[in-house]
């Protein structure tokens, strides 16, 4: 009825592969669906999820390191070596374990400093080590047992000189906090402007207030030349005159 079993499976193989052509097509549909509805739900640009990272990586790391640098509590300043107290000066004095007798203040005019239980104390004339030294020994006497000073500069006096004659700007100067015990002649004509056209170098008088009275000095400026080392060495209150050249 059906023929030979060859015919058969060739009819066969005929029908499979006809039903196969009309399903494919609905397979590969159903196949792709889910990108479809991925790509509808996410933003554009986004093509997968991506795991987020962990907190602790989210945020850069700080570039810098934060210091605190405290000042320091006696407020001192960097006194040269073998620097020499004067008036005016402002000084700190402090006694190791006893807080009721620190204190600070400046040397009256004489150079002397009202220090508690000593009283009025003539520190001018002394190094700090020195200061502390006398300081050291007062206390020690009738006060304390074996005490511990130590005397630290707070601040500089005001230390001026005068520069009269021909300089540009003739007056009171103060001298540089960088150098308290004095500066060089050259410096100190140039902080008055620099000579004047009709100045004459060669004749420079210097005056000097000291314990035997004042000293005049005679100076030759025009064989100085500046920061060689060689000039003439300008005190705290010296007055200088820069005199004028009679040609």
């Amino acid at each position: 009825m059906f023929g030979p079993p060859s015919d058969f499976s060739k009819g066969l193989n005929r029908l499979r592969s006809q039903a196969n052509r009309r399903w494919w097509p609905a397979a590969l549909a159903f196949s792709l669906l889910p990108g479809v509805l991925l790509a509808q739900i996410l933003p554009p640009g986004n093509v997968g999820f991506q795991p987020s990272l962990p907190a602790s990586t989210s945020q850069p790391a700080s570039s810098g390191v934060s210091t605190f640098n405290p000042t320091s509590p006696s407020g001192s300043v960097s006194a040269p070596p073998g620097y020499i107290l004067s008036a005016n000066d402002q000084v700190s004095v402090e006694v190791f374990g006893e807080d009721d007798l620190r204190t600070n203040g400046r040397l009256n005019p004489e150079g002397n400093l009202s220090v508690p239980l000593l009283g009025s104390i003539h520190l001018a004339g002394l190094t700090l080590t020195q200061a502390a030294s006398k300081l050291t020994d007062l206390y020690g006497r009738d006060y304390l047992v074996s005490p511990k000073v130590n005397v630290m500069l707070l601040g500089y006096a005001k230390r001026r000189f005068s520069i009269l004659g021909q300089v540009n700007r003739p007056g009171s100067y103060e001298m540089p906090d960088s150098s308290p015990g004095g500066i060089d002649l050259l410096e100190a004509v140039a902080m008055a402007g620099g000579y004047t056209r009709i100045a004459a170098p060669e004749r420079i008088a210097v005056r000097r207030q000291g314990a035997g009275g004042d000293q005049i000095f005679k100076v030759n400026a025009k064989r100085f030349t500046k920061g060689s080392g060689g000039g003439f060495h300008v005190e705290p209150g010296d007055t200088i005159t820069v005199g004028e050249s009679i040609f």
